[in-house]
């Protein structure tokens, strides 16, 4: 409660919406305005205008405007010449709801790292005020001469509501935009002027107080949001930040993790109250960075799952009084306490764990055996940036990675851990466990990425007890191109390793050297030596294998939490190899190019000067040479998909084919052989062939046939001869045609 000192209203105005929707739209401040009124003499001591210029799009018509920090420097100047002390707790602001300060002011100096005076964090709701001032009982009594007034409604929509209720005459003057902190001082005056006071204080949350939570609170469903989209490496301050200027309650911000431990991307926050959920559901859409997080209602079941402890280990181990905790990935199993403390006691710039070896916490499964993680204690904020920079350092030939955590992080994994193989995950992200028979399915930290772009490359014939730091080891010097948290592991449907893993490098030209350099080298595991593939490959090839090249209607979806939803019972098997898919279509359009070509051009025989031909045929429509065998076809025969991928079908036995004795040449000839099936056409004989006989010879052709052909050339039908002249026959190639080539 405010007896005396002063109050400041406060204007904000940006660059997008005003109203109730002031900031949703994550727009610049581009005004502020400030009255400074004296409760004492209820009198205005000090007035204030300041344009600000915008620095992510700057506007012309604001060139002559300030940045933000520099405005609020300049209005603290302004405070201290009027003789008050703005960092006096008596010294307060007020604002026309609670979006000026919560949407607007505190998460972009957030955002551009302006530290704001502390008094911006504490401030009055001027329609708070008003409700309980003239609604809840809190009115004057009533004069002799004039009946009370109405009560005014519960939630005024806007100034005008107010003004009209306490029958002020809104500011009509020429400056139109301080029109609204000028009616805001009005009625400020006139709250004090009917003996009322600002009792009503709101406060800023600027740190993020951790806590613990147990499985059996209860929890408000009203006040939970589920942040979807965040950088893998975001921490609990990181989340915290992107909700500045709204109250997040102790240990509210629970980081959701795969059913392999690892971040997924997605945060579960519990606020103090239903109306900071609400405006935090207005910031659906905004940035870290240049990522975009959505924001979605959840409820206190889901934040249950996700943060309850059910240990009394993690609730001793919690309750130390630490400020950040590490999360360490990839220790030996025989590691010691004694060994983490040095990792962090020695090297540059050394760091102190918490209660020494009692601040370490190794991640044990529900048989004792160490699962590789571990997280450790620090008493000090200034403690996380040493701890950190030794990410990637070496505890013996291993390299361990560390992680900003969580309380609730920690809660989630040691829950995890107790779990056993049998049971389902706890978290409200996971899915049932795919049905037998689904194809390899890869279970990332993320949705996989898509395109055409070839950044990725896939890696094959791993061996099945490889883990991520054998596949760095594997890589050596292209192991610095892989993107934060980029090695992928595919594992079946019964969720055992595959052999195969995806790698995103950070571009094209890194997965292409990746893959000249490395494919068919040798991973040496203990004592395996196995060679291992490597390709190139895009986001949408790494979709296409997942899939099994299936339409995306029977598909199993790929979550963002990295779980798979079963495609229906009724669903058929897609082929696995994409290749064979392929390679029927390519028989299918030979065939059918050899049909077309085989229409297009009558039988030729080859013609050697030194063979006794038969004599020609009576005159009439031409017919093939009754010599052929009869059973022999000039069309194709169709091959099934069955035979044409059967590696195991034995080649056909081959006959020599004869001549008939009419035939009988005066000179060897070469023998071909055919299969027991019927022939078709090879596919190499498809050079151009005449539209007509009738027509002109191409230049190429030669115009005079070889001595010893005049002969031959008069023992032809005459339809023949009438059809091929005698000087410019053209000869065709032909060639030995073998089944299954």
């Amino acid at each position: 409660m405010i007896s005396g000192g002063w109050v400041c209203a406060l204007h904000v105005r940006t660059a997008g919406l005003s109203g109730a929707a002031l900031g949703s739209d994550e727009e610049e401040v581009v005004y502020l305005a400030y009255i400074v009124i004296d409760v004492h003499t209820n009198q205005i001591i000090g007035e204030r205008e300041y344009a600000v210029r915008p620095t992510r799009r700057p506007s012309e018509e604001l060139q002559t405007g300030q940045p933000l920090d520099v405005v609020v420097q300049q209005f603290d100047e302004f405070v201290r010449s009027l003789q008050v002390d703005p960092q006096s707790p008596l010294f307060r602001l007020v604002t026309d709801g609670q979006t000026p300060l919560r949407q607007c002011l505190h998460p972009e100096a957030c955002s551009k790292d302006i530290n704001l005076p502390v008094y911006y964090a504490r401030f009055h709701d001027l329609r708070k005020e008003y409700v309980r001032a003239y609604t809840l009982r809190a009115v004057t009594p009533p004069r002799a001469q004039a009946p009370p007034p109405p009560p005014p409604p519960d939630h005024p929509g806007s100034l005008t509501d107010m003004l009209n209720y306490l029958g002020i005459t809104p500011y009509s003057g020429e400056n139109f935009y301080a029109a609204e902190v000028k009616d805001m001082a009005s009625i400020i005056q006139r709250i004090y002027t009917d003996g009322f006071r600002l009792e009503l204080p709101e406060n800023v949350d600027l740190v993020l107080e951790t806590g613990i939570c147990s499985k059996d609170d209860e929890i408000d469903n009203n006040c939970i949001v589920r942040a979807r989209g965040l950088p893998w490496q975001s921490s609990d301050q990181d989340i915290a930040k992107f909700f500045r200027g709204l109250n997040v309650a102790k240990g509210g911000v629970a980081l959701c993790l795969s059913p392999q431990g690892r971040r997924n991307g997605e945060a579960l926050v519990r606020f103090i109250s239903q109306e900071h959920r609400d405006m935090a559901l207005k910031r659906h859409k905004h940035h870290i960075g240049p990522r975009y997080i959505e924001v979605y209602r959840a409820n206190g079941e889901d934040f249950l799952s996700v943060a309850g402890g059910a240990t009394c280990e993690a609730a001793a181990f919690l309750t130390r009084g630490a400020q950040v905790i590490v999360r360490m990935r990839g220790l030996p199993y025989d590691a010691t306490p004694q060994q983490v403390l040095e990792f962090f006691s020695t090297g540059d710039d050394p760091v102190q764990v918490l209660d020494g070896a009692d601040g370490v916490l190794f991640v044990r499964r529900s048989d004792g055996r160490a699962t590789g993680d571990a997280f450790v204690l620090f008493a000090k904020e200034d403690d996380a940036p040493k701890a950190l920079s030794r990410h990637r350092k070496l505890i013996g030939s291993r390299y361990i990675e560390l992680f900003r955590s969580t309380t609730a992080e920690v809660q989630q994994v040691l829950n995890r851990s107790l779990e056993t193989r049998s049971s389902t995950a706890s978290t409200p992200t996971a899915a049932p466990a795919p049905s037998e028979g689904l194809l390899p399915v890869l279970v990332p930290q993320h949705v996989i990425t898509s395109g055409t772009a070839k950044d990725c490359v896939r890696l094959r014939g791993l061996p099945y007890e490889a883990q991520v730091e054998h596949i760095l080891t594997f890589l050596d010097e292209f192991a610095k191109n892989i993107v934060v948290q980029g090695v992928h592991m595919v594992y079946n449907a019964q969720g055992h390793p595959s052999g195969e893993a995806f790698i995103q490098m950070d571009s094209e030209a890194s997965a292409f050297l990746c893959a000249q350099q490395k494919h068919h080298r040798y991973m040496t595991f203990g004592k395996k030596q196995r060679y291992i593939e490597v390709f190139q490959c895009s986001g949408d090839d790494m979709n296409l294998v997942l899939t099994g090249g299936v339409t995306p209607a029977t598909s199993p979806k790929v979550l963002s939490p990295g779980t798979l939803v079963p495609p229906p019972a009724a669903a058929a098997p897609a082929p696995r190899l994409l290749a064979h898919h392929i390679a029927h279509q390519s028989l299918l359009a030979r065939q059918h190019e050899n049909l077309l070509l085989a229409s297009l051009r009558a039988p030729v025989l080859p013609l050697l000067p030194s063979y006794a031909v038969r004599p020609p045929a009576p005159a009439g429509p031409y017919s093939l040479p009754q010599f052929l065998p009869a059973q022999q076809t000039l069309l194709p025969t169709k091959r099934t998909y069955d035979r044409a991928f059967t590696p195991t079908e034995a080649p056909p036995a081959k006959r020599p084919y004869t001549l008939p004795p009419p035939m009988a040449p005066a000179l060897s000839l070469p023998v071909l052989s055919y299969g027991t099936s019927a022939p078709i056409f090879s596919y190499a004989n498809t050079n151009s062939m005449l539209s007509t006989y009738g027509s002109g010879l191409p230049t190429g052709i030669p115009t005079a046939l070889p001595a010893g052909y005049g002969s031959l050339s008069s023992a032809l039908p005459a339809s023949m001869s009438a059809s091929f002249p005698t000087a410019t026959l053209p000869m065709f190639p032909t060639y030995p045609y073998y089944p299954g080539v």
